[in-house]
């Protein structure tokens, strides 16, 4: 043998004994967590095929529906208790919720997760296919994956006599993708969940920086904005004139330069997506496109503009939209201007103390695991959630789902082991949660 290879050799045979020496940090208990994950494996990535070759796009009532038949034997036969929520009202499959209730004296636990995906019926991307320690597939990350993880944790601590006593429910929304309107109604429970619960743990994807999983305290909120100017059509030989003025689309045009050098300040991100003008506009009722007509010799009496914009606090969301509406109200000569704001908006999940000590938390188990701990990751490349519903009444963490890519278009992947890790690390920190003094 040469000394580079024994070298290297033994560097491996350290390696793979430094789990053995960390985990004996872990109780009994927990390391019957470990064994259950892993010898459980392979049914929860059939069941992951199973969930995602059911369609189940926003707009698909059925096929949510359907999804949901698949779940309620798994969590009844985990001894939950399993309600439908029915959201006809606002055009949504509904939810569902799984609950068990414990001896009411360890941190009440909310874990939130959805059936929903961005790929509705019509998708030419409907089937999980796997490739080794990779599967794509329509929502198998997003967030399918999460429930799958949910699913592993609890029947971990099934095994392990963790799940005894614990008080957990289950919220597994059916629209987040595209939530319905208004969201008083179709967030009505996840909110009365989210005031009984102590804890929220979020199961959508895993975020993973530079080969690091990273632990999320906070998610930025998504606020949509729609503006709407008007001017006084005329010929376009007078435009800027003391009678014509300057007109709706240089109005307009006014505001969103003002709003590209006004606004910018720290985890704030802005949009424009949709923008339109002439003599008339229409927008159509999905607020996806619009129908416009002019010419290039009338000045344009109409133009609309839509966008969103994301803070990572309720104060800088007002503080926004405040400063948008004096910037809209500064007329250009004989325009008018004004801006409305979405009420189904989301909120955001602010970075609180108690946020991060339950990812203080999670390091320890962490190291208790012999895995990397997660450093907190920016906010801002983390986008709205259901979680984020629920943050101002709990501790949070999000991203507790599985590790991959693509989210939101035909190749989002999953790395299928990490199912195991996210198992794990979900179940130990629930089972001590279990045994902390509730609030």
């Amino acid at each position: 043998m040469g000394a580079k290879w024994i070298t290297g050799f033994c560097a491996l045979c350290a390696a793979a004994m430094l789990p053995a020496t960390v985990q004996a940090e872990l109780t009994a208990a927990e390391q019957a967590i470990d064994t259950t994950v892993e010898a459980q494996y392979g049914y929860h990535v059939a069941l992951l095929e199973k969930l995602t070759n059911q369609n189940s796009g926003t707009r698909n009532i059925e096929g949510n529906r359907a999804v949901m038949a698949m779940l309620r034997p798994e969590f009844e036969r985990l001894g939950f208790r399993v309600e439908i929520v029915d959201q006809s009202e606002v055009g949504r499959a509904g939810h569902f919720f799984a609950i068990r209730e414990g001896n009411g004296q360890g941190r009440k636990m909310l874990l939130i997760a959805h059936t929903d995906t961005v790929f509705e019926a019509d998708s030419n991307f409907q089937t999980f296919v796997r490739n080794g320690d990779t599967a794509t597939g329509p929502g198998i990350g997003d967030d399918k994956g999460g429930i799958i993880i949910i699913l592993a944790a609890l029947r971990a601590m099934q095994v392990a006599g963790t799940l005894e006593g614990a008080d957990i429910v289950v919220a597994i929304t059916g629209d987040e993708e595209d939530a319905g309107d208004p969201i008083s109604i179709s967030r009505a429970d996840l909110v009365r969940w989210g005031q009984w619960a102590d804890v929220a743990l979020d199961f959508e994807g895993l975020s993973v920086q530079d080969g690091r999983d990273m632990g999320v305290v906070a998610r930025r909120s998504s606020n949509s904005w729609e503006l709407r100017t008007t001017g006084r059509s005329g010929h376009s030989s007078g435009i800027f004139s003391e009678n014509a003025g300057d007109g709706a689309i240089f109005e307009l045009a006014r505001i969103i330069a003002r709003f590209r050098e006004e606004l910018p300040e720290p985890n704030l991100t802005f949009n424009v997506g949709l923008i339109s003008g002439g003599a008339r506009v229409e927008l159509h009722e999905t607020g996806l496109h619009t129908a416009a007509s002019g010419k290039t010799n009338i000045i344009p009496a109409m133009a609309l503009a839509r966008g969103d914009f994301r803070t990572l606090s309720e104060e800088q969301s007002e503080r926004v939209r405040n400063r948008m509406r004096a910037i809209v109200a500064d007329h250009l000569p004989r325009t008018e201007a004004s801006i409305t704001f979405d009420e189904g908006s989301y909120p955001p999940m602010a970075p609180t103390e108690g946020n991060r000590a339950l990812l203080a938390e999670l390091n320890a188990i962490n190291r208790d695991l012999g895995l990397a701990e997660q450093p907190e990751l920016d906010p801002l490349k983390r986008g709205a959630g259901d979680v984020s519903f629920v943050a101002k009444y709990v501790d949070a963490l999000a991203g507790m789902g599985t590790a991959g890519s693509g989210a939101h278009s035909e190749r989002e992947t999953v790395h299928l082991p990490s199912i195991k890790r996210q198992a794990k690390r979900a179940a130990i920190l629930m089972s001590r949660l279990a045994q902390q003094t509730s609030d």
